[in-house]
């Protein structure tokens, strides 16, 4: 096998590692080799993710067996040593991550990385969190990876300063650290009953427990599970999430859309392979539905709330993530790719939708307005002169970077209807092809050839109910943004701004037009999650591990 691709599932971790640990001994004033690195190392991780979903796809059957590669490290097999899985939902997710960072990241380049110290560090270490988690193949090294994008995480949302990004800071930091300790107690519940972390191991031993056990291993499971549905922002403990991304600078909260996913990703994994056909899964149920059904309702209240975008824009993500936990806990038969076909779009989205509030809330008057009405600090508004006249480009020697780009309130407005149409799933989008296959299987044929249950009745409902409360609450605000009479800022826009948000907005214009074979390579994936002896043989078989030097 080539060792670039033998090695391949190792780089989306040490890539960013290594960058993160260089930029922090890079001075400020190298602001073009900080830029550098962080760029490589992007984009290395970019074309790795890529690479590696080529890998699992049904191009190339003969690399790796049944789809799945296993990286077992140091030469240590599963279970006794720590393995690296990638198989085709890994894969999408690193590919979908690197992708946003990327549009993240040169959005940052226009001002929003020089508003405070190690932002491009502390970059690389979300960026080595997240892959991570999605390349893990054990709970305790998943444990880890949480940890790692949670801790760069908090100084992203710091990233600025504000009194704002303090405060709601400081609930982010408490309740993810709550989390984090039910998260670790429920390893070590599942660890004292079962002898092992490793995922598929996990998975071959305990339907063999013996009741008194299963019942511990299904108290730790319940605890690891409340610790994954508070990562993922469900209700009732999400009261942080909309004041967190809000406040957060406009490239950290679209990398912020994603976090959340990561939690709906860790119950869709682990809930897949702890399913063997003569156990039902700890992580599945009836209970899980149910929550996910409160979650989209406070999701859709908080969107018809709230006045500011941003705010709106955090509860939409609410909205999201109760949408993909009710697709995972309805039971419905063949939800899983529909699921992940609005994953995808969802958080492509969200991304572009928080660049384009980075944008528009400089659509305003004065500074002293936009510390009384926009979600945001000050100092980032004062970072990029909002309200003020713009000096000559040979007078700002600290100016935004890049081109400024005429007809600015025209780009805005095209961007902020395609990110409307997206999140609230109206057609000609990528949003509309979600829910309607979403809706599709929702109120399809059943297993035993029945109607629609009743489980299906209640989301279908939300799913459409959603909508009208998006275009609502999206409309209002749109219209006194945009054609209220109301003095305000035309915003000096940059290409290096403007282009992400366009990127990942034109993204899923290309989802909607090679959507049939996007779904069909998420049908495949939800085959392989619905048959876990494929995850359980390739990572207990030392034929189809592959083994670092």
């Amino acid at each position: 096998m080539n060792p670039l691709i033998r090695h391949a599932p190792l780089l989306p971790i040490l890539v960013p590692l290594l960058a993160g640990t260089l930029l922090l001994l890079v001075p400020d004033a190298r602001r073009a080799l900080r830029v550098s690195l962080a760029t490589t190392s992007t984009l290395i991780q970019m074309i790795t993710a890529v690479g590696l979903l080529w890998l699992t796809s049904d191009a190339v059957p003969d690399i790796w067996s049944e789809g799945i590669g296993v990286y077992a490290i140091g030469n240590w097999p599963a279970p006794l040593g720590i393995v690296l899985v990638v198989d085709r939902l890994s894969a999408l997710m690193l590919t979908l991550s690197a992708t946003l960072s990327v549009a993240a990241l040169v959005y940052s380049f226009a001002r929003w990385d020089r508003v405070g110290v190690h932002y491009h560090a502390l970059f690389q270490f979300l960026l080595m969190g997240l892959n991570g988690a999605f390349l893990t193949g054990d709970l305790f090294n998943l444990f880890v990876f949480f940890e790692v994008l949670l801790a760069a995480s908090y100084g992203l949302l710091l990233h600025g300063s504000g009194a704002a990004r303090v405060k709601s800071g400081l609930h982010y930091i408490t309740v993810n650290l709550v989390a984090s300790f039910a998260f670790l107690i429920g390893v070590a519940t599942l660890y004292a009953v079962a002898g092992t972390l490793n995922m598929a191991d996990l998975a071959a031993r305990w339907p063999t427990l013996s009741a008194s056990d299963r019942q511990l291993f299904e108290v730790g499971a319940a605890i690891l599970g409340i610790a994954f549905l508070v990562k993922a922002g469900s209700w009732p403990l999400n009261f942080w999430l909309p004041t967190a991304y809000s406040s957060a600078g406009a490239p950290v909260a679209a990398m912020f859309s994603i976090m959340t996913k990561v939690g709906v990703y860790a119950i869709l994994r682990v809930g897949s392979i702890l399913g063997p056909a003569d156990a039902p899964s700890p992580f599945g149920g009836p209970w899980l539905f149910y929550i996910a059904i409160a979650t989209m309702l406070f999701g859709i209240a908080g969107m018809l709330a709230s006045p500011h975008l941003g705010r709106l824009l955090a509860f939409s993500v609410i909205l999201s993530t109760g949408t993909l936990l009710a697709a995972v806990g309805s039971g419905i038969v063949h939800m899983t790719a529909p699921a992940l076909y609005y994953l995808l779009t969802s958080v492509l989205a969200a991304g572009a939708f928080f660049l384009v509030v980075g944008m528009t809330e400089r659509v305003r008057t004065r500074v002293s307005e936009l510390a009384d009405e926009a979600p945001l600090p000050p100092v980032t508004y004062m970072a990029f002169r909002a309200g003020e006249p713009h000096p000559p480009d040979d007078e700002q020697e600290d100016g935004e970077v890049g081109i400024a780009i005429p007809a600015a309130m025209a780009v805005l407005g095209l961007c902020f209807i395609c990110c409307v149409l997206l999140i609230t799933g109206l057609p000609p989008l990528s949003g509309f092809i979600a829910k309607f296959a979403l809706l599709t299987t929702a109120l399809g044929p059943t297993a035993g050839g029945g109607g629609p249950s009743l489980d299906a009745w209640v989301l279908t409902a939300l799913l459409l109910f959603s909508g009208l409360a998006g275009v609502t609450a999206l409309t209002r605000v749109g219209i006194r943004l945009f054609w209220s009479r109301v003095a305000r800022t035309t915003p000096r826009l940059r290409i290096m701004e403007v282009a992400p948000a366009m990127f990942l907005i034109l993204l899923c214009t290309a989802m909607t037009v090679g959507a049939a074979p996007v779904m069909s390579f998420l049908q495949s994936t939800e085959r392989m999650l619905g048959d876990p002896q494929l995850y359980i043989r390739s990572v207990l078989s030392s034929n189809g591990a592959v083994q670092s030097p």
